[in-house]
């Protein structure tokens, strides 16, 4: 790998990809690449298509990209926010708010590029700007998410996603499944690397040995085997008693409806969720705007947003890019 550009005096160097085209995530990342916050802590550089982003820059009045990149290799000699001109999409043919399969394949090309370039060294960092899941599938990837083609691409063998924002924070042990499939999903060696990974990512962000939570799976978590197949008893304790054997504060398996109470949140630094919506249902409560998706895990730096493509906004001008702007400072932080 390259030499890192947080060599003395020198900004990291994030890669941002653009998601969906027909999504806000063109508007987003147009923010991004002006607003001064983001500048001072990073060198930004979009990868997605510079002509779909001078499309949305004048519908929307925003500054449109000043510098444009053609080859990987020149985002390390970028001195400022640039645009990596992948040409997934032709910018005429993109309706706002329309899911395609042309849609979908862009942004898959846009995140190919950018796990390439991490890898390589030619970037620092990758942020994700929001795809759509049916444009993936209606490009035939074989993904369902972010979080599924980063640990392929990059051969993780233990990762997981973590969403966090300074009211709340939540990993979880299983993504985009369905609830039928989640049960058999689990099991304690799953559960305990997710609450390492958790383990070791706050303490990185907290500075101090966090408090960790283990939710349930079943109403109650499990009621001593009334609800469910003893999924507590049998899959999800054994795992707590193997952390806490490693050292690890870690309390559960809690009842999922009181675990996220205020009083409960003021002890606990993060959730170990068992199902996508267990976790993202009370962070999007709690954080729409402002938490930031992590993928723990992997031997690259990757942060997100923590919303969709918002298709029934897009290119109007009303996309709020906070979220975007936190998960790249993150990232830039963390390199």
């Amino acid at each position: 790998m390259n030499e890192p550009s947080t060599a003395k005096n020198r900004r990291p160097v994030v890669a941002i990809t653009m998601g969906d085209p027909a999504g806000i995530g063109p508007e987003i990342c147009l923010h991004a690449l002006s607003d001064a916050s983001v500048t001072a802590h990073c060198i930004p550089i979009v990868f997605g298509d510079v002509d779909l982003l001078r499309r949305v820059a004048e519908i929307c009045n925003l500054p449109a990209p000043a510098e444009v990149i053609t080859e990987s290799s020149a985002c390390r000699g970028a001195t400022g926010a640039a645009v990596y001109d992948l040409k997934g999409v032709d910018a005429e043919r993109v309706t706002a708010g329309q899911v395609s399969a042309a849609t979908g394949a862009a942004a898959h090309h846009y995140i190919e590029a950018a796990i390439e370039a991490a890898q390589s060294g030619a970037v620092d960092a990758v942020c994700t700007a929001p795809i759509h899941k049916e444009a993936f599938r209606a490009a035939g990837v074989p993904f369902p998410g972010h979080t599924e083609l980063f640990e392929a691409r990059t051969g993780a063998t233990r990762a997981c996603m973590m969403l966090t924002a300074e009211t709340i924070t939540c990993s979880l042990v299983t993504t985009h499944i369905g609830y039928r499939d989640v049960a058999a999903a689990l099991s304690s060696e799953r559960i305990l690397d997710v609450i390492e990974l958790t383990a070791e990512a706050m303490r990185r962000l907290r500075g101090h040995t966090p408090q960790l939570v283990v939710c349930g799976l079943n109403p109650h978590a499990g009621e001593h085997g009334l609800f469910g197949d003893g999924e507590e008893e049998r899959i999800i304790a054994p795992a707590i008693a193997i952390a806490r054997e490693r050292g690890l504060q870690v309390e559960g398996p809690l009842p999922p409806d009181t675990a996220f109470l205020p009083q409960r949140r003021k002890t606990t630094d993060a959730y170990i969720c068992m199902y996508h919506d267990q976790g993202l249902i009370p962070l999007k409560m709690l954080a729409f705007d402002s938490a930031i998706n992590i993928t723990l895990g992997l031997p690259i730096i990757r942060t997100s947003v923590d919303h969709g493509t918002a298709l029934d906004i897009a290119w109007q001008g009303r996309a709020n890019p906070n979220s975007l702007f936190e998960a790249i400072k993150l990232a830039a932080w963390l390199v």
